[in-house]
């Protein structure tokens, strides 16, 4: 059935007026470089709202005759879009948090290439480097709030899960609301959408009408997940690995709904910073939580974590059933010690500057053929470095599920090998199996075929 699709000319809500020539030019040019191509299907993605397709290539080829064009007049710039999805538009007029969020890309974009990359500012090399240009994006975007008490609670979760955990990430979202905890999510569907949606109810009945709604997200995941209605702020990352960062820089306290391999990336992530000694000493609250349905998920979680990191490791979290509130009164203890602990050692409420990051967990991963199969999954190793070569692992299975480039190198060349101890491969054999068998590796739509296989030493001998 031929989409339906809509000509327009649109103009920006909020700052973003102008560009100059060079930053125009460098955006239509279609011969060079990857600026335009990537404000094209980043620009796509925000528009296909509510549709969400799972597979970013999809998206693309379904409309393949879409166009974007900035277009600087006297009186500031518009967008000109051709062969728009017509379900981003009412009667004709572009929804206004979809035109944000356009702008949001757009201003990104822009900012990353002309201010970030090939900048001797900013040593991208480096972890000092790195973490000066999450906090300058994050800053560019305005959304960081200086002058404000902790009260930002991190949802991690899945886009493909069930309704009824679905709910229930709605119910401690409403929880958050009434204690006044704003919401950062990945921006897109399912454990991304319900936390913010329960927020704004309970920040309705707490009269409280600045809620933020943050949405966090980067190029390669967004046309899987493009941004949910509910987002009033959105920032697109360079990367997966800066937008790791910027959850944790930024964030009180983190919680957990059930999700598929992007969730154990995000925990492995924050796992290998716990673990880190030098990180001993910080507090950040990390809740793993879901309703009665999600016991076993979180026992098999808790198991693997267990079972590949050491017991150490059970210590940096706790799990929380079935209880909305206890989740919301954790989150309160917990920030609480963030609070006292940053106004202390001075460290700043909106960007935790102190937490130290690895430079493993913030170069990002290109996950080819031979950089998985490179990996060290080894037990010889800090259970912290074991932690952070396991989220890369995760990393690539995620873009061989749903990036455009890993699902194009998966028909390619086949499925990405993993190799590693029996003692590391056999646990992650058995998680990766539960997940094809909850149908939490892509929603469920079609039959999943994997796009790794798993090996162990004596296998590959």
């Amino acid at each position: 059935m031929p989409q339906q699709v809509l000509d327009a000319r649109i103009s920006p809500h909020g700052n973003l007026d102008l560009l100059s020539r060079l930053e125009v030019g460098k955006l239509l040019d279609t011969s060079q470089g990857v600026l335009y191509p990537l404000f094209r299907n980043s620009s796509l993605a925000v528009l296909n709202y509510g549709d969400y397709l799972d597979d970013g290539r999809e998206l693309l080829e379904r409309y393949k005759d879409f166009d974007i064009r900035v277009i600087q007049e006297e009186r500031g710039l518009k967008l000109h879009l051709r062969n728009a999805p017509a379900s981003a538009f009412v009667d004709g007029t572009i929804i206004r948090g979809i035109n944000e969020h356009l702008f949001a890309v757009l201003r990104d974009i822009v900012y990353v290439d002309d201010t970030i990359n090939n900048n001797p500012r900013f040593d991208l090399t480096t972890s000092d480097g790195i973490t000066n240009a999450v906090f300058h994006i994050l800053r560019n975007a305005g959304i960081m709030q200086p002058r404000t008490e902790p009260h930002l609670a991190v949802c991690w979760g899945g886009h493909s899960i069930t309704p009824h955990e679905y709910d229930y990430s709605k119910e401690v979202g409403y929880e958050l609301g009434l204690r006044g905890f704003d919401i950062c999510t990945g921006c897109g569907p399912g454990a991304m959408k319900g936390p913010m949606k329960g927020a704004t109810i309970g920040h309705a009945k707490q009269r409280i009408y600045t809620g933020q709604y943050l949405g966090i997200t980067e190029p390669g995941i967004i046309a899987s997940e493009s941004p949910n209605p509910i987002v009033n702020d959105l920032v697109i990352m360079p990367d997966i690995e800066k937008r790791l960062e910027a959850f944790v820089r930024i964030g009180h306290a983190i919680i957990v709904f059930p999700g598929g391999v992007g969730t154990a990336e995000e925990i492995l992530y924050i796992l290998s910073i716990l673990l880190d000694p030098s990180n001993s000493r910080i507090p950040l609250p990390l809740i793993f939580t879901g309703p009665d349905s999600a016991a076993d998920y979180f026992e098999m979680i808790d198991h693997f974590i267990i079972e590949t990191l050491g017991p150490a490791a059970r210590q940096m979290y706790s799990i929380i059933i079935n209880d909305p509130e206890a989740v919301a009164r954790q989150v309160v203890k917990g920030i609480d010690q963030v609070r006292r602990f940053r106004l202390k050692t001075g460290d700043a409420y909106y960007f935790n500057w102190l937490l130290n990051i690895d430079l493993s967990l913030q170069l990002p991963f290109v996950p080819t053929h031979e950089n998985m199969h490179s990996l060290n999954l080894h037990r010889d190793q800090p259970p912290h470095l074991l932690a952070s070569n396991l989220r890369r692992a995760f990393s690539g299975i995620v873009s061989g599920n749903v990036k455009e480039a890993g699902i194009r190198l998966i028909e390619e060349k086949g499925a990405f090998e993993l190799c590693g101890d029996t003692t590391v491969m056999n646990p992650l054999d058995t998680l990766l199996t539960t997940f094809v068998e909850q149908q939490r590796m892509k929603l469920p739509t079609t039959t999943y075929q994997p796009c790794y296989r798993l090996t162990t030493h004596s296998d590959s001998d």
